[in-house]
Formats: C-alpha cells, sequence, structure tokens
C-alpha cells in the first residue's frame, strides 16, 4: 500500500477514536490542565525519544520561535478551544466544523505559502462536508438558537481557524529543513508550557484524577491521539500539503459513528447512511490524483 495512503489513514482511525475518549476527561480535572498534562508528557516522550534515537537537537533561535508558535496554535490553543466548546455543543457539531478544515488550509496555504489552491481537494471537501452534516442532521434539527449555542459556535470556528495555522505553520517549519519529529517534540512541550502559564493566570487549579479510566484516556490521548497521530498527519502534509492532508480530518465522523455504534448504541438512520457514502465519495476524490 502507498506509503502516503497509511499516513492518511493512520491519523483517521486515532483521531475517529479520540471523540469518544475525551469523554473521560472530563469531570474532576479542568480541561485545560488536562491539555497541559497531555502535552506536557507528550512533549517529554518524544524529547525522550529524539535523545535517545540520536536525532539533531540543534536548531537556531528562529526555528524554536516557529516551533514554539506550532506549539501554541496546534498543541495548546486549538484543543483548549476544542474542550471548552463541547460544555456548549454535542461533539458531532464540532465534528462537523472540524470537516471545514480543508478550506481553511487551502486558503491560508495560499495565502501564507504561496501554493495554489486544489480545486479537485476542495470538490471533495464538498462531499465530505456534506455528509458531515447529513450525518449530524438531527443535532442540527434539534439545535436550539441559544446564548449558549451562539458562543460555541463561535469557540468552535475559532478553534478551526487556530488549528488551521497550526497546520500551515508545521507545512512552513517542514520546508525550512526541521524535521516533523523533531518539531513535534518542542512543539508539544512548548504547548503543553504556553496552557500551563494560561492555566496559572486564570488560576485554574493543577488537580489531577487517579481513576484508571482516566489515566489510560490520558495516556492513550498522548501516545496515540497525539505523538503517533499528529506524527503521521504532519508529514503527511510535509508530503501532499496541508489541503490534502486535511481530508483525513473529514472521514473521522465514519469512524467516530462506528465506535458510538458500539458503545454507546448509536442508531444508524438514512440520512446518516447517504452522509457516509458521500464522505467516502469525496475521500476517493481527495486520494484519486498524485500531486
Amino acid at each position: 500500500m502507498n506509503k502516503n495512503l497509511w499516513l492518511f489513514i493512520i491519523p483517521a482511525l486515532i483521531w475517529g477514536s479520540t471523540w469518544f475518549t475525551i469523554k473521560f476527561q472530563l469531570g474532576i480535572v479542568d480541561p485545560l490542565i488536562s491539555v497541559v498534562y497531555r502535552y506536557w508528557l507528550a512533549g517529554i516522550l518524544m524529547l525522550f525519544f529524539c535523545v535517545v534515537a540520536k536525532k539533531n537537537m540543534r536548531f537556531s533561535l528562529k526555528d524554536h520561535a516557529f516551533m514554539a508558535l506550532q506549539g501554541l496554535l496546534l498543541f495548546g490553543v486549538n484543543y483548549w478551544m476544542v474542550y471548552e466548546a463541547e460544555v456548549y455543543l454535542a461533539s458531532g457539531l464540532i465534528a462537523v466544523a472540524y470537516s471545514t478544515m480543508v478550506f481553511f488550509n487551502s486558503g491560508f496555504g495560499a495565502i501564507f505559502l504561496r501554493r495554489p489552491i486544489n480545486k479537485s481537494i476542495l470538490l471533495a471537501a464538498l462531499f465530505g462536508l456534506t455528509g458531515t452534516v447529513l450525518i449530524f442532521s438531527n443535532e442540527f434539527l434539534g439545535l436550539s438558537f441559544t446564548r449558549e449555542t451562539w458562543v460555541g459556535t463561535g469557540v468552535t470556528l475559532l478553534s478551526v481557524v487556530v488549528a488551521s495555522l497550526g497546520n500551515i505553520t508545521s507545512a512552513r517549519n517542514s520546508a525550512n529543513q526541521i524535521p516533523v519529529i523533531q518539531a513535534n517534540a518542542f512543539g508539544m512541550l512548548y504547548g503543553g508550557i504556553w496552557m500551563g502559564i494560561l492555566a496559572l493566570i486564570l488560576g485554574r487549579p493543577f488537580s489531577f484524577d487517579p481513576s484508571v479510566t482516566y489515566i489510560f484516556s490520558l495516556l492513550y490521548l498522548t501516545v496515540f491521539g497525539s505523538i503517533i497521530a499528529f506524527g503521521t498527519y504532519l508529514t503527511l502534509i510535509s508530503k501532499v500539503g496541508a489541503d490534502k492532508a486535511a481530508y483525513a480530518l473529514v472521514i473521522i465522523p465514519v469512524i467516530a459513528i462506528g465506535i458510538s455504534s458500539v458503545f454507546e448504541n448509536y442508531q444508524m438512520t438514512w440520512y446518516a447512511g447517504l452522509g457516509v457514502g458521500m464522505i467516502l465519495i469525496g475521500n476517493v476524490l481527495a486520494i484519486r490524483k498524485k500531486h
């Protein structure tokens, strides 16, 4: 199987499961603190791996500044906003918002990296977005436009923009010969530090939940959801571009539905089935051309 296809499949499969896993992080520990723990641990583990594997760890101050920016956007503010948005909106609606990442990556790539907009990818993204909306049609129909809904929607869209800018920063770092592994190692640690400083400013307590479910979900999100998923996804960005790589995010709702059907008794509707079909068509359109 083509290596790029594996880089597409792995993060999609992992992030499709993290929507379910994140639920075990909510409760005793403040969401911002859970993000801090996740990326402190991920950053430390990756730096340890880099040292053991004797990776080049010497970078200029400018390189560190851009790795810190990647950490702030992609491993810090983005995730904090997602956790906060789930206070106001169902996770399905947030998944719909994240399926628009392809459009933001295409636009920001053209603005900041001078990369041409790929029309075939945008067409695929339209199929994916339509399919995702159909999958979560019941949540849309039951949506009441209260102040909380508007706040949650605003936070979610802002988190998508921040994440997209983080994707573009990662693409910029790869283009400037900063290896993905080292960029992620420093970026995750920097992201955890940024969020730790923010937590201190906001007065959030650094509590910890010693339960088995919290610890195992934290380890899963750290190792699989952060280290492995971001390692493969950002490597894919470096190879095929941020716009095409972002289509891996569009198929996540399909995987999430499969998991929900097993663990949460989700009942597939006719609309959801049609939505899954449209997302799969979009995937074919997205990966059929080589770049």
